[in-house]
Parts: C-alpha cells; structure tokens; sequence
C-alpha cells in the first residue's frame, strides 16, 4: 500500500517538476572550458542575476567552449533556460546540450526528430525556456554554444527546472546477480510486467531469466549491443533456444536504457527506450507465469552457481519492478518478510552504481583530426599503438606517421570493413598487411599496431580476432607526430590522408603503452585537434528503429541510411511507394490485356502484393482470385458417412482478399450442385443437409445457394419458380433417381468468398453428388474512379487532417483546362505540405517539416491543361520528397541528414483549394489516394456547392488504346472499346482473329439482294445488304501460306461482276477486277514476290473509282489504273476459302478457286465487313461455313516452315517478357474445357493432327475461341450425369481461368 502511494507521489510529482535547480547552488558546481576575465566566469551565470560582468563569457567564442553546471546528484531535468549577457550585446543564438551522470561519457540530447540544436536568444535580456518533451535524469548539464551574436561574443545565463529523482540502484559485476522467488500464487493473471533500466559497458551479458511452469522461461540477452528475447524449455543447454525477438541497438553505450517487458494474454510487448516490438506467444506459454526471476544471471531453480556463466551482466540496473514490486528494494529489505515474496542477491552486488570512467573521441565529418606527440623513449626499441574504435563507415583512416629520416609513411586504415596498415616509400608500396573483417558494424573494435627489431604484427579484437605480422621493423621518428581520424587541412607535407577520413568513435588510445589523456587534450594541454567531440561517442543507429519499410533492408553509413527495396513490391528511399497498381481496372487503363499482375491492393499500407490474374474483357476487368479446388467434384454415397465437407484455401491472403472485396464494384462466385438422390436444402421447414461458409474472416454460415436471395433458404428455380417439384425450392430437393443440378452465381459481397462447403445427404444407397466452387471474381475498381469536379476557383473540398509524420505519399489523377490552381494543401503551426499545378506546363510540390520550404517541380514537355488525365505522385520520407508526373523522370530534393524530420499538421487538408479561397483549382480529381487510402471526393462533393461528384470524359485520354478501328465508348466509370467495325476483337480490338484453313474450307458471307434489303427494313445488323452503286472498296488481310497459286478473297455480285485476290505461281499478288458484265477480266499485279514462304504477309488494297493501291507489308505503296468499269453492283458474296459456285470464273481462276486455300488468313477486312470475324464469333449470322474452320493465332506467332502443323493459340498479353511491373508476368492459360473423372466432355480438335495436339499442351496454353474448337461427347450411360447437355455448367467451366504460376 505504501509502495502504491508512493508511485502516486511520483506520478504526481512528475505533473509539477519545474522548481529552479541552479539559483541556489554553490560556485563549486559551475565549470567552463575557459574564461574571458574572472568575472566572467561560469559562476556568474545564473538567470536575471548582475554579479560580476552579468554572465559567463569564454575566451573565444568558438564551437569548442562549453559551460557544466553540477546538480549534485541525479535530477529529474524538465526544461532549460537560456538568457544573454547583462547589459552586453553578448549572447548565443543557437546551442547543444549534453547530460551525464559522472561528468564524463556526455550524451548530446536530441529533440523527438534527431534534431541536436536548440534555439537560444535574439538580445541580452529575454529569458527564452525550452521544454524538453521528455524528462532528462542527469546530474551534470552541459551546454554548448554553436552560434551567437555576430556583432558580440558569447554569453550567458542560465537556470535549470526540474525536481529531485529519486530509484533504487543495483550494480552486478559480471559474477553477481539478484533473484527472486514468488511466495503463494494466487492463480494465472492474463498480464505479468518486468520493468527496468540498466546501463554497461560490456556488449553482452544477460539481463534477465524468467522461469516458469512447466520448465519453460524467457531470456532477455545483451549481444553485440542489441537486446535479445529467447523462449525455452530447460536451461540445461542453450541449444533448445528460440529466438523470438531482437530489439535496440548500441545499448553498451553506458548511458540508461529503459526495458520492459509485458506479457498479455496472447502477445508479449518488448519496449527498449521508444521502440516497441510485438510477439506473438508460443503456444507453450499461453498459460505461463513466472515463478522465478533472475537478475544479471542465468540463476535456475535449485542450482547454487549461474548457468553459462560467462554470459553474465556487468553493470547497474534501477526501478526493478515485477507487476507493481519493487525487487531492488526488496533484496536490499530482505529481512523483512514481505507476502511470502523473497528477492536475494549471490555474489558481490552492490546498491550504488559504481562506474569506469573511460573518455571517448568522435569524430564528426571529413575535417575531423587528433594529433598527438610520437613517444620520446626508444630504449626498448618497440614501437607501439593501440586504440578501440567503433564506426558504421566501411573505410577512413585511423592513424597515419611518418618514419624516421624519410623512411616512408605508415597508414592504417579501414577499407571494405577490413583493417589494412600500409608502408610506402618514395610512392611505392613497400608492404601491405590485412586483417579482420565486417569492422564497420557499429560495435567497439580493439586494434594494436606493434613493432620491433624483425617482427611487425597487427592484430584487432585480441583473442578473438584476427592479426597479420611481417618481420620488417618501424623505425618510429624520435619527435614525428601521429595523426587519428584525419589530417589537418593546412598540412600537406606533414600527413597525407589517400583514404578519406575516419567518422565515428575512438577510446583507450594509447601510444608506446602509455594511455593517452583524452581530456588534457580537450584543455589543449596536449596535442591538437579539430572537429571532434571529446569524452562523448556520439554514434546514432540509423537502422534502429528502421526507417525502411515493407521488408526493406536498411544499411548505414555514419552521416545517413540506404534501403534496399529489391525483395518486395516498393520503391523509393524508405521503401514506401507502390510499385504495382491497386487493381486489374487500373492495369486495364493502362492499355494491359489479359494476364498475371502484381495486385497492390492498399498501395503503400501494409498488404503484401500478389500475384492475381486480370481477365480483360471489352467492358469488364476482372480480378480471377483462384483456390484449391475450382474443379468439378465428384462425391459417392457412403453409409458411414453422414457427411461430405469441403474447405477452399484462396491465393490471396485474408487481407487482400477482404480490400478486394471491399473496393470493387461487383464481385461474383459460382456454386453448382448436381445431384442424384443427394438432396440441398431440404424444406423450408426442415433443417438443411447441405450449407456454405462465406464472408469475411472465419465467415458465417449460409442456407441459400447459388443464384437465390440470402436468407430465402432457396435455389435459383425456386427465385425462378421452375424448380423440377414445386413443393419445393431447389431441384436436387425432389430427390429423384435422376441427374439434376442447382447451380448459380452468389453476388452478395457480404458473404464471399465462399470459406467451406458441407453436403449432408449422401449416406443413402444410390445418392451421388458433384459440387463446384468457381474463382471470387469481382469487377470495377470503386477507389480508381471516385472523383470531383471543381467549377469554381472558390470552392475546396475538406478532409480531416492527414497524418503521414514520417512517410507521406500522395497520389491522384487530374485534369483541367486551367493553367494553375491548387490541388490540395494541409497547414501546421509552421510545417505545410502543398501539390499545385505552377504553370501549364509545371507541377509543384512543396512542404516544410521545419528546415524551412522545399519545393520540388516537375517541368513536362507536353501540356497538363489539355483536358486529358495526368497522373501526380508525390512521396516525402526522412531522406527525400520526389514528385513524378505521368511517365515523366521523377524530381528529388534530399532532406537534411539531420534535421526536423516529422512533419506536423494540424489544420484541415484541402482538396481542390486552400483555406484563404486564394488559386483555387478549376477541373477534375480523381483517385486521390493519401498512403494508400482512398478519400471519397464524391460523397464530399455531393454536400458541398461548387464541387460535383464524378467526372465525365474518359475517351481524350483513353481512346488511343482502342486498336485497329476499334471505338471509344464513354461510360460512367471509364471507357470501353467497340470493336464491331473492326476485324479484331478483344478489351482494345488488339486480338487478331485467324483461322487455319485446310484445302476444303470455305467461308460463304452472303449480301441480300437490293430489293429485299428495301422490303425488309427492320434486317438484322447482320443481314447488310450490299450497296447498289459502289465505285470504291477497301480491303485489307493477313495471311501465312507455303500454296501458289492460291485464291485468297473472291467478292462476286447479283450481275456477274467479280474481283479476286490472289497468289500467281510465280508467288506474287495479282488483283483480277470483272466490273463490267460484258468487258473483259483486268488483272493487277504487284512486284512483291515470295508471298507463299509461310510467312505471315499483310496486305491493303484501296480502289477509289479506276485507282487502285496495293501496300504489301512495309514494301512501298503501289498504284495501278483501271480502264473498263468503275461501278461494282449489287454485290452477292464475298467468300474465302474454297469456291463452291463459280458459273462466272473463267476457267484459269475456276480451277485455282476448287483447289480452296490450305493456310491461315487473320484481320479480314472488306469495307465494313468482317467475314472472318463472323464466321469464328457470330455463326447465326449471315456466314456458311463449310469444311474444317479452326481459331488459330497465327498473326502472331513466329512464323514456321510449316505454320499449320503447330498451331498455337492467341497469348492474352501483348508483352510475354516484363520488365515493366505494369506488364502481365505470366502468360495466362485458358482451359477451354474441363475433363474432370470423365464426367466432363472431351475436347475434340477437329483440325488438328496428334503431333498438333502435342505441340498445343508443350506450348504455354493460352485463350482460344472455346466454343467453335470444343465438342461434347455425350455419355452412354443414362445414370452418368448429363453435365455435357448442361450449357451453363458447360461454359462456367470453360470460363474457368486457372493460375500457373511459372
């Protein structure tokens, strides 16, 4: 109870720790590097006092003085206060402050963002205080002016407000530790807390052993100055143990560190300092407790003497608490018996903390040096140096000397994390020694150079390292100097530095065994220097916590960090930004057929990318989400079975999966039951035998089936009414001994995906079942498409204020006619981030995180007030802001490396225009997406004037994807392609269609007569009849062919006119024009030759009355006159292939027509006519065709020596290789049909012989035109299920898109 009270006092004490510390103390506690007079000295400087000269003043103001104020014991330290010299135009603008504990081993505190400098005054008299956000526990304060008054010197007044600190401290000496037992328990609690601070020097050692029941314990383990979480049965070894987590970095740094561990009920939290890492806990220990605690040691219970025991912790510990006790205390009151809990120390623990003093050097940057004297005495004739470093740098340089009478140079130095020492003489390198490795990890490295007569060695790490040695000797000059870290700037004769200079930290240095006085020469008493901070290391870890995200591996160096994106789906310098688009809908409008995609789905939040296929249709993109079983499965009775559960494990992870859901449109799964005395749903009344799990997470269960309401307990025949029995809702209910199915789609996305299938009715003789479970399938991109439009420069939409501290990515699309206006802006007290469009030609993003604004542009060759869509992504990290427009290169602007780094808003975000209405933007918004998260502009915009929801026009940006005369059609949400004027097919007309033909095929496309046309007006769009008086016609095709001659396209007419086009024997093209009924046949021909090679040829043929232009290939175009007729009249068809009538042939092109065209022709085009396009998509259309007619993709596929024999189908992607990640990875395969435990139909090719079929399945399979290629064997026996007659099953399967992931 006393204790509680106590953590009550403290808490409350903390609220009001703001009591003056320095006004009272004695002269004793100030010290100064120097004074200008005594009476400006450090004692002097205490706020709003006179005494003396009014202030300390050093005696030269410079970077390198400082003032320390002794508190005179460890102090709660809350805010510092800076004023000038009095009645003086002395004062610091700017300063550092470094706290400690011993008055040596200075810590530089830095703000919450890294940021060391603090702001001091602007006049000798205002008393500026800075609040530190996060108490200080220190006795000793330094402060360190790094700017002041240009026209003055330094100055200064200073008080400091904080409260007394008060803990109980343990120290441990490597041998010691402090147990503690828990007395009677009183049951599991679902939350046990161990928390302290500790402070060493030695990198490793453990902090704390928790055993509990069952043998189990936590460890948490110092090593290489990161703190280790290991779980593990038994302490007899520690080979049994499992790391579950690693967190902090350079804790060996003797300075506090704060730990605690909690163990909650499913999850343990481990927190070093600010850094919190979550574990989940091992099965094992979902009901552990802790029985024992050891301090220091590995202590198990029953043993007098530590495990491991060279593992043990060398330092101090303070505030040990375990739930609400204080262990500390407790050991130190051992003799009082409290609650049965008992805590006790083994070994030499002591309750101060009693600490080595040693004094560090750092390093800062390129102009850093020490210089100290060589040893005078060479009576033993050895020549030593010694030093321990520690650095994040591959390379620099740690010592460089002159030998004695010109002899040559010594280096050693760091390269590649490896120490290397170098002599040279007179420009040539006289020896070269090696040694260790991965030097530049941030720990303390020992190295030791020694010499004498015969023998050179260096050696690093002692024992545990690694040493070169040479048996040359180092004549070391009597009087040289030796140089650490660098050379001086002006010192070019004296030392010489080829290898860049050493940043990082130097201690324990030593010359000829004799320990260096590091702070005799910060007093300048000893050598000299420049640029370092002496008795502090000031190594930060960059890379703890990581500023890479999403798996991003980061690297360090001393000055910043790198992250390495390569293993995940992110780009940019933290691994922030998407690589991959949100959804096959945003593919798509990129101009991306079918195919595999990387599918982020919530752009740069924490989902994973994956794999997903997009199946591009001309109005839809379709996400195709596969599982483990889309098959047809065949279930038989059995009488031990009551039932038949089936589970669907999908591709896609749960979170994906639910984004997906969530942001599409529509999305669709197909549930299909074929039974035969296996009954569904039963009776309304009774409860079902068979039912689905589905929805999000585990789902929930479903009694309604594919194609009916949820909830109605019904079939689609039922919601139809034209179930087999009408007593009842489903067909496979009148559980008759017949084959009968339920199928249909479910489309409520509240309970997709479909997650299990039971089916109960199965035990009886006789029953027998199929089920299938279809791909999720979902359409529409909801994010992709939300936008505003803004018609007045006045008006802006309002969101709440975004939070992107550290990470910020913006991306939207835009379009305008305007030449500027804002975009979207959000205010802080100082820091703002803002995107406009600068000029029409110009966009600018522009933020300031505290360093004062940054603006990056990006200048574009094309105008953005076009009214076309333009992509902006803007991204700001702690390394860089970039900004990129469309495909434009991307423009960067790096941050300072240590500088502000969070950025802090607070007012509202703006969209559209700013809080003063000032440049508003006039136009459109659409996707804009802050971190990965949509804002829905169009609900905003539906309650705001001025501002309209959606925006129209997609086709001035996307029609150019639509190909080969295809027609943009605007929609609500995008475009789509109209590919009926054109003789391809597909999401952008970009799909050839080809067809092989053998020597017997003929395609017939037959006009009507002009007469019946005028009597028949309401014709179908399919029965055009021809146009009485055409004097002109354009003609184009593909064709592939080893024949000459050969008849490639004849057109004849109601009056015995005809032309032709044809392969001579000779291989070339001829064009044979009849327009006259009694005139004679003019021929044509080109003088391109070798047409029959089997390659793929294209040719267009235009006539325009009596001109006519023949264009074959990329061969120039060709123009050639007629004399007779011009008219071509009432025409009656247009065949390919074979002839069947040919009464007005002549008997030369009678004879080549009967031979028909053994070959493939693609892409056929006459006027607006598409023969072949009808014959393979449309055949209740007004096309016969005769003879084997196969689907091929031939104008495509590289050309063969014989092209019939392998005829492989049309790829879905236009680009099969990727580098681009907009590009499809893997081909996609569409199975035209399924043979499923010969259930199925078989697949019959009709044209293709056994070596095709084989080249078919050795070929990466790809979509075909399924119907025209696949026919259904029917089965003989009666009681087999008729699946083949069942058309939707039929298509639903060759629908079916399966993932091969390659």
């Amino acid at each position: 109870m006393i204790l509680n009270s106590l953590f009550l006092l403290c808490d409350w004490s903390t609220e009001v720790c703001d009591s003056p510390l320095v006004a009272n103390l004695p002269p004793s506690s100030f010290r100064s590097s120097s004074q200008l007079t005594n009476s400006h000295g450090p004692v002097f400087a205490k706020v709003n006092r006179r005494e003396g000269a009014g202030g300390w003043s050093p005696l030269v103001s410079d970077r390198y003085q400082w003032l320390e104020v002794d508190l005179g014991r460890r102090t709660r330290i809350t805010a510092v206060a800076t004023q000038g010299r009095y009645g003086s135009s002395d004062w610091m603008t700017a300063y550092l402050l470094m706290f400690s504990d011993t008055g040596h081993n200075w810590k530089q505190h830095r703000q919450e963002d890294s940021f060391g400098a603090f702001p001091g005054n602007s006049n000798a008299d205002t008393v500026v205080q800075y609040k530190l956000k996060q108490p200080v526990i220190a006795r000793y304060l330094r402060l360190i002016p790094l700017d002041w008054n240009p026209t003055g010197r330094t100055g200064l007044r200073l008080e400091i407000y904080g409260c007394r600190y008060t803990s109980d401290v343990a120290s441990f000496d490597g041998s010691s530790s402090l147990v503690f037992r828990r007395g009677a328990r009183p049951g599991w609690t679902p939350m046990e807390t161990i928390s302290l601070k500790f402070k060493t020097l030695k990198n490793c050692g453990t902090l704390l052993h928790a055993e509990g029941n069952r043998g189990h314990s936590l460890t948490l383990e110092l090593e290489k100055g990161r703190l280790l979480l290991y779980h593990q049965q038994g302490v007899s070894s520690s080979s049994g143990r499992q790391l579950l987590v690693s967190v902090g970095s350079l804790l060996d740094d003797q300075h506090w560190h704060h730990v605690k561990l909690e163990r909650l009920s499913t999850h343990l939290n481990l927190t070093v300092d600010k850094n919190t890492h979550q574990v989940h806990i091992p099965v094992e220990l979902s009901h552990w407790e802790v029985h024992q605690l050891s301090l220091g040691a590995v202590q198990s219970h029953g043993l007098q003497k530590a495990v491991l025991s060279h593992r043990n912790f060398h330092g101090c510990m303070e505030n040990l608490l375990y739930n609400d006790l204080n262990l500390i205390h407790l050991a130190k009151n051992n003799h009082h018996h409290h609650h049965h809990h008992q805590a006790s120390v083994v070994g030499n623990v002591t309750f101060s903390c009693a600490e080595r003093v040693s004094v560090s050097v750092t390093f800062t940057d390129s102009q850093s040096f020490l210089q100290l004297p060589g040893a005078t005495s060479r009576s033993s004739g050895v020549v030593s140096a010694e030093l321990q470093f520690r650095t994040w740098n591959k390379a620099g340089l740690l010592l460089t000397f002159d030998l004695l009478q010109q002899e040559g140079t010594v280096w050693l130095h760091l390269s590649e994390g490896r120490l290397r020492l170098q002599i040279n003489k007179a420009g040539r390198v006289q020896l070269e020694l090696s040694a260790g490795s991965g030097l530049s990890d941030g720990q303390w490295h020992h190295v030791e150079l020694k010499s004498r007569p015969g023998h050179l060695s260096v050696t690093v790490d002692k024992d545990k390292g690694a040493a070169a040695h040479s048996s040359a000797a180092l004549p070391l000059a009597a009087d040289g100097r030796l140089f650490f870290g660098g050379c001086p700037e002006e010192s070019s004769q004296e030392c010489e530095n080829p290898f860049g200079a050493f940043q990082g930290c130097m201690r324990l240095v030593a010359v000829d065994n004799q320990p260096v006085d590091l702070i005799k020469v910060q007093q300048r008493l000893l050598g000299n220097y420049s640029h370092l901070q002496i008795d502090m290391c000031g190594i930060i870890d960059r890379c703890s916590p990581s500023h890479c995200e999403h798996g991003g591996r980061c690297t360090q160096s001393w000055s910043t960090f790198h992250c390495n994106c390569s293993t995940g789906g992110y780009r940019g310098a933290t691994c922030h930004s998407p690589k991959y688009e949100k959804s096959c809908e945003a593919y798509k409008h990129k101009g991306n057929a079918s195919g595999h995609y990387h599918i982020d789905v919530d752009g740069s939040g924490p989902i994973r990318p994956q794999l997903i296929y997009c199946n591009m249709t001309e109005d839809m993109a379709w996400m195709v989400i596969q599982h483990n079983n889309t098959e047809l499965t065949r279930v038989r009775s059995s009488p031990e079975r009551n039932q038949e559960s089936a589970h669907f494990d999908y591709k896609s992870e749960e979170e994906q999966l639910t984004a997906i859901i969530s942001q599409s449109e529509h999305c669709e799964q197909e549930l299909s039951y074929h039974c035969r005395k296996s009954r569904l749903l039963n009776t309304p009344e009774g409860s079902p035998f068979a039912w689905w799990v589905g929805g999000p997470g585990p789902g929930e269960i479903q009694a309604y089936w594919g194609g009916a309401l949820p909830g109605s307990r019904q079939c689609a025949c039922g919601l139809r009414d034209d179930c087999l029995d009408s007593n009842h809702y489903c067909n496979c209910d009148a559980d008759y001994d017949q084959w009968a199915d339920d199928s249909g789609l479910l489309t409520q996305k509240e309970s997709l995906p479909i997650r299990s299938l039971v089916l109960g009715d199965l035990q009886r003789a006789g029953s027998e079942a199929a089920y299938r479970v279809g791909p999720l399938r979902c359409h529409g991109d909801k994010n992709f498409w939300n936008a505003a439009f803004f018609d007045k420069e006045t008006s802006y939409l309002h969101f709440p204020t975004f939070h992107g501290e550290l990470n910020a990515d913006i991306a939207f699309l835009f379009k305008t006619k305007s030449s500027s206006g804002v975009f979207l802006e959000n205010l802080g007290i100082k820091d703002f981030i803002r995107i406009e469009l600068g000029s029409a030609s110009q966009v600018v993003f522009s933020l300031d995180v505290g360093n004062g604004p940054l603006e990056v542009r990006v200048e574009t060759s094309v105008q953005l007030n076009d009214n076309r869509w333009h992509s902006v992504r803007a991204e700001r990290n702690v390394k860089e802001a970039s900004l990129r427009v469309d495909e434009f290169p991307a423009a960067t602007q790096e941050a300072p490396a240590d500088g502000h780094s969070h950025l802090q808003l607070n007012s509202q975000l703006f969209v559209g225009g700013t809080a003063s209405r000032q440049k508003g933007f006039l136009g459109c918004i659409r996707s804009l997406q802050l971190n990965g998260v949509t804002l829905d502009l169009e609900e905003r915009a539906k309650i705001t004037p001025g501002v309209r929801p959606g925006c129209p026009g997609h086709c001035s940006s996307y029609g150019s994807l639509c190909q080969n005369q295809g027609r943009c059609v605007e929609r609500v949400h995008g475009f789509s392609c109209d590919c009926d004027q054109s003789a391809f097919t597909g999401a952008f007309c970009h799909k050839e269609v080809s067809a092989s033909f053998q020597s017997s095929t003929s395609v017939a496309y037959n006009f009507k007569e002009p007469s019946e046309a005028t009597r028949n007006s309401s014709a179908s769009p399919f029965s055009i009849h021809s146009d009485t008086t055409p004097s002109g016609e354009n003609i184009s095709l593909s064709f592939r062919t080893n024949q000459s001659p050969a008849l490639l396209l004849y057109v004849n007419s109601f009056y015995r006119q005809y032309l032709a086009l044809l392969i001579n024997s000779h291989d070339e093209l001829e064009m044979r024009y009849k327009l006259h009924s009694s005139g004679d046949v003019e021929v044509i021909g080109s003088r391109v030759t070798n047409l029959a090679d089997g390659r793929l040829h294209t040719v267009i043929v235009r006539r325009l009355a009596g001109t006519v232009s023949v264009q074959i290939d990329q061969n120039t175009r060709e123009d050639f006159s007629l004399t007779s007729g011009v008219e071509f009249t009432g025409i009656k068809s247009l065949m390919l292939g074979r002839v069947q009538e040919s009464d007005e042939l002549d008997a030369d092109l009678a004879s080549l027509a009967s031979l028909g065209f053994t070959g493939c022709l693609s892409g056929v085009c006459f006027n607006s006519i598409r023969p072949l396009k009808a014959a393979l998509l449309q055949p209740d259309g007004p096309v016969i065709v005769r003879g084997p007619l196969s689907p091929s993709s031939c104008g495509s596929s590289p050309s063969l020596a014989d092209p019939y024999a392998t005829e492989s189908t049309r790829s879905l992607s236009d680009q099969p290789g990727s580098v681009d990640p907009g590009q499809p990875l893997v081909n996609a395969i569409r199975s035209d049909s399924a043979l499923i435990g010969g259930l199925i139909a078989v697949v019959i090719f009709v044209t293709a012989v056994a070596s095709a079929i084989l080249a078919r399945f050795l070929c990466s399979r790809k979509e075909t035109y399924g119907n025209q290629e696949v026919k259904a064997a029917q089965p003989e026996d009666g009681h087999e299920p008729p699946f083949s007659s069942q058309a939707d099953s039929l298509s639903a399967l060759s629908e079916n898109q399966k993932e091969y992931f390659i």
